[in-house]
Formats: structure tokens, C-alpha cells, sequence
């Protein structure tokens, strides 16, 4: 007490001092913050303001000398520990953590609690005042101090304090001191502020401890209680959150929301919950529900979130910057604009899920379940979705360049406008798909499906299409200059007007083909089986058709201009000869068209 009053003192003199050399100034109100973000707060004259820095001064050492006193090991927390706790727990604190009414000589303890952190939310700047006094502090000692808040916030989670009788009621005399101060503050307010500052506290204390390899095991704080064999999930944690938001809707978040970054939330159940905003960066949230949560803008980064459910949650704008998402449901939701990049989403259920205009470059969805899923516009640069299903998904403008898609099913799904250049689709079924003037120079589709699929306007320039199946695709007008289609099975294809100058069409199986109007110049044709293929109006220009079986083709009008052929050639059946323009002379001997 003595140093409280030389310190006031002292601040008195130097206020006399410096008031004596100019004149006072006119007086205004100013709310007093003594490190907490109040509810409402007593009004001060500005010619008094001096007794701010006072009161948070004395507000920090009270607290300083609380904080020291908690730590105290034995019955009386009068007197001071001889040494920090190793192995077991005292056994005073046994007791208070195991039994279930708190023993009469911590009331103190919990009264002062109230005392100094029912008055407002705790500040940022404040919280790091406080846990570098902890850590620095040879008179605290981390771990005590753990246990002993701990015990407090499960006792208050339990609404042992607010339920007390009025006797014992912790919140009312707190009230009814701060009324003695002009402050007016509500009972529940008091009692949600005490609570979630303890809470503050412990995260951090948690936190801390995780990255000190002595600390890390004997503290581990578990925000919604710790799971059990009988209970999978718990949901202490979404009954806090929930007597927040009873204030105001989204009060736990902005009070909290910053301090759940490295939290432990394994098996918490938070469904339905308001967590917008939040920091849940490098939390451990596996196995988490999270159904119908709004987690707009939600900080997952690096975050563990290895088989939470997610179904219907809003993620909006939330960044998953590097998280860990295998095997997460995430069916149904709202990921629109959301960051993913790097995210490890493999064997994880995007179902139906929103994820238009997301970042999920270099995100990891092996065997991810994509079906129906709105990926428009969104970036999946260098993605691996090999073996994903993306049934009847839409991709149309997304950035798919350079993505592995190897044996995933997109059967049925709108790539259109996409970009899939450079990307790997060995193995892929893109039957039925919609690749209206999508990007896919320089793929690899070798052994691909393409059966029936819309490819209008396509681009496949420089594509691998080796082995590929094209049953019924409408090729028409596709630019697949210089692709390789080597043993490729166009049967029945439509490639009219299609753009082949220069590709490899060596035993490609070309039955009944339209190539009407193709440009094939330079293309090569050896050993290919064009029967029944219409090659009217094409340019053969430079081709090489040796070996090619030409039984019942058309080559009415087509160009055939230095286009070479086999010795062997057999050209019974072939239609449209004496149309054909610029056949060699060589040929027209051999056929006797002269």
C-alpha cells in the first residue's frame, strides 16, 4: 500500500508542478481505459486526466501481485512457493482441479479474478504486457498459474459463479462495487467478460507453453474440455460462445476471435457457430464439427483440420493457406473467394460445395470427391486432382494450367473457357464434358476419354493425345495443329474445318471420320484406317497417307498436293478421285486418272 501511495504522490507533485506554469484548460469528458475495452465506462474531467495513467498503473501492479499470489503452492496462498512444481501437482491443487466445490480459501482468489477482468474486454497490448510478466517473472510460476485459471474457467463454464446464491454471488459484488464508481455494467457482462479474459489468458499460457519442450506436456489447454471415450464430441466451448453472442452477436469473436491462434479444438463441437474473423491459425481442429458455422473470413493457416465436418459451413473468404484437410467433409459449402493454396485437401468431400473464384493453386485433392462442385473461375495452377471425381462440375474459366488430372473422372463437367494448357489428363474420363474453346495446348491426354464431348472452339495444339478415345466428339473447327494422336480411336468424329496441319495420326483408328474441309497439311497418316472417312474439301498438302487403308474414303475436292503415299497403296473404293485437286502426277499414272 505504501508503494501505491508514493507513487501517487509523486504523480500529484508533478501535476502541481507542471499546472503551476500554464493555464488549466478547459475541462471535457474522457473515457477511462485501464487495459480493457469497457461496456460503459465513468467519465473523467480532462484537468483530472493524470489519474489515468495512475489507475492503469495500480490496475497492472494489483494484477502483478494477484497473478504472483495465485501462484502460491501451499493452502493459505499467503506465502511464496520455494521452488517451481516439478513432477506432481500439489496436492491443494489436486483437490481443486478434481472436486467439485471450490474450497472456501480460493474464493479469494476468484473474487479478485472478478475484480480485476470483469470491467471489460482485455486488450491485445495488454495480454502480451501480461504474458511477458509471466514468462519473466521469477515470482510467477507458468504452470500454477495454469491450473489454477483453468479450474477457474471450468467452474465458470459450469455457471458456478453467476448461479451462486447472493452471498456468494461473485458477479453481483462486483456489480455493486463498480456501481460505487459510476460504472454501469450489467451482471451478465460481468460475468462474460471474466469468463472469456480468463479464457484470453489460458489460450495464451497454452500457446506459449507448446513452444517450451518442459512446459509443453504438463501444460495443454483444452478450450471445450478434453474428449473422452464417452463423449466424442464436447460442446462446452459452443455454450460460450453462445452466452456471448447473447450481448451481441459476434462479441465472442471480437473479443476472443485474435487469441485462438495454436488452440487446441480437437472433437469440439461448434455447429451453427458465429466465429467470423477469427484467428484459428496453426490451431488443431481435426475431427471438429463445424456444420453450418460462419467461418467467413475465418485465419486457418497451417491449421490441422484432418477430418472436421464442415457440411454447409460458410468459409467465405477464409484463408487455408497450407491446412491440413484430408479426409474433411466439406460438402455444401460456401468457399467462394476462399485461399486453399497449398491446402492438403486429399480423399476430402467437396461435394456440391462453393468454390467459385477460390485459390487453390498447388493444393493437394488426390481422390477429393468434387462432384457437382462450382469451381468457376477458380485457380488450381499446378493442383493435383489425380484421381479426384468431378462429376458434373463446373471448371468454366478456371486456371487449370499445368494440373495433374491423371484417371479423374469429369464426366459430364463444364470446362469451358478453361485453361488447361500443359496440364496431364492420362487416363482421364472427359466423356460428355463441355470443352467449349478450352485451352488444352500442350496437354497430355495420352489413353483419355473424350467420348461425345463438346469441344467447339477448343484449342489443342501441341496436345498428347496418344491412345485417346473420341467416340461421337464434335471436333469441328478445333485447332489440334501438331497434336499427336498416334493409335487415337476418332472413329466417327466430327473434325470438320478442325485445324490438324502437322499432327501425328499414325495408326489412329479413323473410321468414318469427318475431315470434310480439315486442314491436314503437313499431317501424318501412316498406317492410319481411314474406311469410310470423309476427306472431302480437305488439305492434304504435304501429308503422308502411306500405308493408310483409304477402303471407301472420300476425297472429293480435297488438296492432295505433294501428299505422299505407299508403294502398296491400296486405293479401291476410294471416292471422289477425279475431283480431288493437284494429285501428284505420279499418282494419277498409277491410277490412270491422265
Amino acid at each position: 500500500m505504501s508503494t501505491y501511495l508514493s507513487q501517487v504522490w509523486q504523480l500529484l507533485r508533478n501535476y502541481v508542478r507542471d499546472i503551476s506554469l500554464q493555464e488549466m484548460p478547459k475541462t471535457t469528458s474522457v473515457e477511462t481505459k485501464v487495459g480493457l475495452s469497457p461496456g460503459k465506462t465513468i467519465k473523467v474531467n480532462k484537468s483530472v486526466k493524470f489519474a489515468q495513467g495512475i489507475q492503469e498503473d495500480l490496475w497492472f501492479q494489483r494484477l502483478q501481485e494477484s497473478l504472483e499470489k495465485w501462484t502460491i503452492s501451499n493452502s493459505s496462498l499467503t506465502s511464496k512457493i520455494g521452488d517451481r512444481i516439478s513432477g506432481p501437482l500439489p496436492s491443494d491443487l489436486c483437490l481443486t482441479v478434481c472436486i467439485g466445490v471450490a474450497p472456501r480459501r480460493h474464493r479469494q482468489m476468484y473474487e479478485e479474478i472478478y475484480d480485476l477482468l470483469g470491467n471489460g474486454a482485455l486488450k491485445s497490448e495488454i495480454v502480451n504486457q501480461i504474458m511477458e510478466l509471466v514468462v519473466t517473472s521469477q515470482k510467477i510460476d507458468p504452470e500454477v498459474l495454469f491450473w489454477r485459471l483453468e479450474d477457474f474457467y471450468r467452474r465458470w463454464c459450469q455457471g458456478e459463479f453467476i448461479d451462486a446464491t447472493p452471498d456468494d454471488n461473485l458477479p453481483q459484488k462486483t456489480k455493486l462495487k463498480l456501481a460505487t464508481q459510476n460504472i454501469a455494467i450489467g451482471l451478465r457482462q460481468i460475468d462474460i467478460y471474466t469468463g472469456l479474459n480468463v479464457l484470453i489468458l489460458l489460450l495464451e499460457l497454452h500457446r506459449y507453453a507448446q513452444e517450451q519442450d518442459e512446459l509443453k506436456e504438463k501444460i495443454t489447454f483444452y478450450p471445450s474440455a478434453q474428449p473422452d471415450t464417452d463423449n466424442f464430441f464436447t460442446s462446452q466451448l459452443l455454450r460460450i460462445i453462445n452466452y456471448s453472442d447473447a450481448l451481441d452477436i459476434g462479441n465472442f469473436s471480437s473479443i476472443v476471435g485474435q487469441f485462438l491462434k495454436g488452440g487446441n479444438f480437437r472433437n469440439a463441437y461448434l455447429g451453427d457457430a458465429n466465429l467470423t474473423g477469427a484467428d484459428f491459425s496453426g490451431a488443431d481442429l481435426s475431427l471438429a464439427y463445424l456444420g453450418d458455422a460462419n467461418l467467413t473470413g475465418v485465419n486457418f493457416i497451417g491449421a490441422n483440420l484432418s477430418g472436421a465436418n464442415f457440411g454447409d459451413a460458410n468459409l467465405s473468404g477464409a484463408n487455408l493457406t497450407g491446412a491440413n484437410l484430408t479426409g474433411a467433409d466439406l460438402s455444401s459449402t460456401n468457399l467462394s473467394g476462399a485461399n486453399l493454396s497449398c491446402a492438403n485437401l486429399s480423399r476430402a468431400d467437396l461435394n456440391r460445395a462453393d468454390l467459385s473464384s477460390t485459390n487453390l493453386s498447388r493444393a493437394d485433392l488426390n481422390r477429393a470427391d468434387l462432384s457437382r462442385t462450382d469451381l468457376s473461375s477458380a485457380d488450381l495452377n499446378r493442383a493435383d486432382l489425380s484421381n479426384a471425381i468431378l462429376f458434373g462440375a463446373n471448371l468454366s474459366e478456371a486456371n487449370l494450367s499445368n494440373v495433374n488430372l491423371n484417371h479423374a473422372d469429369l464426366c459430364r463437367a463444364d470446362l469451358s473457357g478453361a485453361n488447361l494448357s500443359h496440364a496431364i489428363l492420362n487416363g482421364t474420363n472427359l466423356s460428355d464434358t463441355i470443352l467449349f474453346s478450352t485451352n488444352l495446348s500442350d496437354a497430355i491426354l495420352m489413353a483419355a476419354d473424350l467420348s461425345y464431348a463438346k469441344l467447339n472452339g477448343a484449342k489443342l495444339n501441341n496436345a498428347r493425345l496418344n491412345g485417346a478415345m473420341f467416340l461421337g466428339a464434335d471436333l469441328s473447327g478445333v485447332d489440334l495443329s501438331r497434336v499427336s494422336l498416334n493409335e487415337a480411336d476418332l472413329s466417327g468424329v466430327i473434325l470438320s474445318e478442325a485445324n490438324l496441319s502437322g499432327a501425328d495420326l499414325t495408326d489412329a483408328i479413323l473410321f468414318g471420320t469427318d475431315f470434310s474441309y480439315a486442314n491436314l497439311n503437313s499431317a501424318n497418316l501412316s498406317g492410319s484406317n481411314l474406311s469410310g472417312a470423309i476427306l472431302n474439301g480437305a488439305n492434304l498438302s504435304h501429308s503422308n497417307l502411306s500405308y493408310a487403308i483409304l477402303n471407301g474414303a472420300d476425297l472429293s475436292d480435297a488438296n492432295m498436293e505433294k501428299m505422299t503415299w505407299g508403294k502398296k497403296q491400296q486405293w479401291e473404293g476410294v471416292r471422289g478421285l477425279k475431283t480431288a485437286v493437284n494429285v501428284p502426277e505420279a499418282l494419277k499414272e498409277e491410277l490412270g486418272l491422265n
